[in-house]
């Protein structure tokens, strides 16, 4: 007799500690603390440039429209082409992933996907364990007669979830089992995904009621969302993502970060803590760039509003020199 085999997909092992990693011989200063995850199954060439577009421009530098900074940390990096990743996966029937690619804009890995009536190719976010030559289908605009009619013409929940419920298919909340783990869970009825969209994240089904369904994020956040909401099943692919290491500064700038520095080491004109000679910030508490308390406790509440922070204004000769009469 054989063992039964559940269609749903596992929940994430917590035990295992240990993976494999790819590290290099330290050759130059570079590599040697440079670790990779091992990811044989990743396409090695390029990508589906149909479904792609260039990212140039000074929004690279993290600015806006006006050309004013308004994300820090930002500039410079390698050349990338952003993927147009379908997150609403509207239209059913069966895809096939044609391959597993990675993208530069994510750390997810994303899935190329083909229609097979169509040959529509579609780029989707790739679940943990999703291979070259899986077929994959989204139940979001109904239920395919042919399914309700092998299932005897009426539609039973357990039977439904057994058939649909599976790795990688996107489908209605309310046609979830509870307990089952999903990713890319869209916030209204006909919206795109909007959380657990990283790599190695979660969220797991609660409760079902008449209107919404409850879910778990990793962070430990309950939330409620309607029951004809999406969400794909499975864990979302690349959960080593998060252990891997760059080994050399550079490797960040080619990521398009710059560096963070301290307050303190800055001009008095970018930031209150700076200025002066020396290691000193001028008796100021510490805030942020803008004036703002960085640290709970003393002098950052106010008394006569407890839930009001203090706002530290910058004194009218700041960052000017003084001169001695």
């Amino acid at each position: 007799m054989t063992p039964y085999v559940s269609p749903f997909s596992p929940p994430p092992d917590r035990t295992v500690k240990n993976f494999a990693m790819q590290t290099y011989k330290p050759r130059t200063p570079g590599v040697r603390h440079l670790k990779r995850p091992i990811t044989p199954w990743v396409w090695k060439g390029g990508p589906f440039l149909p479904l792609t577009f260039s990212k140039k421009g000074h929004g690279k530098g993290g600015r806006n429209h006006t050309g004013r900074v308004t994300v820090r940390h930002m500039g410079g990096g390698h050349k990338r082409r952003i993927r147009t990743v379908d997150f609403v996966r509207m239209e059913g029937g069966p895809r096939k992933v044609e391959r597993i690619e990675r993208d530069p804009g994510r750390s997810g890995h994303i899935a190329l996907v083909v229609d097979e009536t169509t040959g529509r190719k579609s780029y989707i976010l790739a679940a943990d364990g999703l291979r070259e030559g899986d077929v994959v289908q989204s139940y979001r605009s109904g239920i395919p007669e042919d399914l309700i009619k092998s299932m005897g013409g009426t539609i039973d929940p357990g039977m439904l979830a057994a058939k649909t419920a599976w790795r990688g298919n996107c489908l209605p909340l309310h046609m979830i089992p509870i307990g089952t783990i999903v990713h890319a869970v869209a916030s209204h009825a006909n919206g795109p995904a909007v959380f657990c969209r990283s790599a190695g994240t979660y969220a797991t089904i609660l409760t079902k009621d008449r209107k919404y369904v409850t879910l778990r994020l990793q962070s430990g956040e309950v939330r409620r969302v309607v029951k004809d909401a999406a969400a794909t099943v499975g864990v979302v692919s690349n959960p080593t993502w998060q252990h891997r290491q760059l080994g050399k500064a550079g490797r960040s700038r080619w990521l398009n970060i710059r560096p963070t520095v301290r307050g303190l080491a800055m001009n008095s004109c970018d930031h209150p803590h700076g200025g002066g000679r020396g290691k000193s910030k001028g008796n100021v508490h510490p805030v942020s760039p803008w004036g703002l308390p960085a640290k709970s406790g003393y002098k950052t509440r106010n008394k006569q509003n407890p839930n009001k922070w203090v706002v530290q204004q910058r004194p009218r000769n700041h960052g000017k020199r003084r001169i001695k009469k």
